[in-house]
């Protein structure tokens, strides 16, 4: 089978040759830079040649998926260059270099009242240039055309939730989601308008060549959901909806949605919304066993991930990480439905050799 039948066979429960497998195919379960890097070195890639290095790594494991378009910073007066490890982003949200990550320091909405809400500059879809959509759409159509891998269209907008985390910060965005939801939803109302025009314009590009698309939006933590189920129904999922709706009436690709953490309690809405695959599965958060979700949830959600990068990946030896692998991805693939990848991007504490052992595995 290559990639693409696959993939369809896949999808629809029916018997593959092996299981599908994702590195990088999203943004989403890629690996950080520093583990790329040992990731190429431990497979003898060097750092320059006719194909990117992540090209290069993604042929060596046998990956069935590769990403086109990507998530759009528009043009804005807000936007800041770095300086000393700084910047600011189009939505004015500063962050700061702390040796991994550019880490959030200002949120510019925190403790705003409706008035600079609505007085805020934000970014206009319109000013996003057309030459960046006919880029994306010449990528996809040449991947499309020229190689049989199933092509995942990047998410070009941030989650409802996040975002509002990020420019109010995550106590006062919480404390509004039950104090103050008239706050919340002139936010979500806001952001819902950039986000259809942005929408329309890129899978108008990408729609007819790929065959996933994504959104992220983090609903939980290592122990339970962020939200109540009946806050997340309220106030998020008709959002979600009307984007997904939107979204399928310009492209046959399915939806893939990623959320961190425990979202067991969730799911009814999550399938509600209109996904029909769910990431990053993380075995390790409370009620996400590998066992409950095919049981309840496997033929509504296609799972993708579920390979324990917090514990496993980095702390288990070669054997017991294929070991592992093999007994996760034959419950999670019972019935197909399933595309084996970490359950996180890969940090530079997981040694490269578990990595290419866990691919090995599922290749059998």
């Amino acid at each position: 089978m290559n990639p693409r039948e696959r993939w369809a066979a896949c999808r629809q429960g029916l018997p593959t040759d092996r299981v599908p497998m994702d590195f990088a195919g999203t943004t989403l379960t890629s690996a950080e830079p520093e583990a790329m890097k040992n990731l190429a070195a431990f497979l003898h890639i060097p750092p320059s040649g006719p194909e990117t290095m992540l090209e290069r790594i993604q042929t060596a494991l046998g990956v069935d998926f590769r990403r086109v378009g990507a998530l759009i910073d528009p043009p804005s007066r807000l936007s800041r260059p770095m300086a000393s490890g700084r910047f600011t982003d189009s939505w004015g949200i500063s962050r700061q270099w702390t040796g991994l990550y550019y880490d959030i320091v200002d949120y510019p909405l925190k403790n705003a009242d409706l008035a600079a809400l609505s007085a805020y500059p934000w970014p206009d879809a319109r000013e996003i240039p057309q030459a960046w959509f006919d880029q994306y759409e010449a990528d996809a159509r040449r991947l499309s055309e020229q190689t049989d891998y199933v092509l995942v269209g990047e998410h070009p907008v941030y989650g409802y939730f996040e975002l509002g985390c990020w420019l109010c910060g995550y106590d006062d965005f919480l404390y509004r989601l039950l104090a103050e939801p008239e706050f919340v939803q002139a936010f979500f109302k806001r952001y819902h308008q950039y986000v259809q025009e942005v929408v329309a314009r890129y899978y108008k590009a990408i729609g007819p060549w790929i065959q996933v698309t994504t959104s992220g939006d983090d609903f939980g933590t290592q122990s339970a959901p962020l939200l109540s189920p009946e806050c997340f129904r309220e106030l998020m999922v008709p959002w979600y909806r009307e984007r997904i709706s939107q979204t399928k009436s310009l492209t046959a690709a399915d939806y893939f949605h990623h959320s961190c953490g425990s979202v067991y309690r969730l799911l009814d809405d999550i399938c509600g919304m209109g996904a029909d695959i769910l990431n990053p599965i993380q075995p390790g958060a409370a009620e996400m066993e590998p066992e409950r979700l095919k049981n309840a949830y496997g033929s509504r959600l296609i799972f993708w991930g579920g390979l324990d990068e917090q514990t496993l990946l980095t702390r288990g030896t070669e054997i017991e990480v294929a070991d592992e692998v093999r007994r996760v991805s034959g419950v999670l693939s019972r019935g197909g439905r399933f595309v084996a990848a970490p359950s996180h991007n890969i940090q530079v504490d997981v040694p490269p050799q578990n990595v290419v052992a866990m691919y090995r595995a599922l290749r059998g």
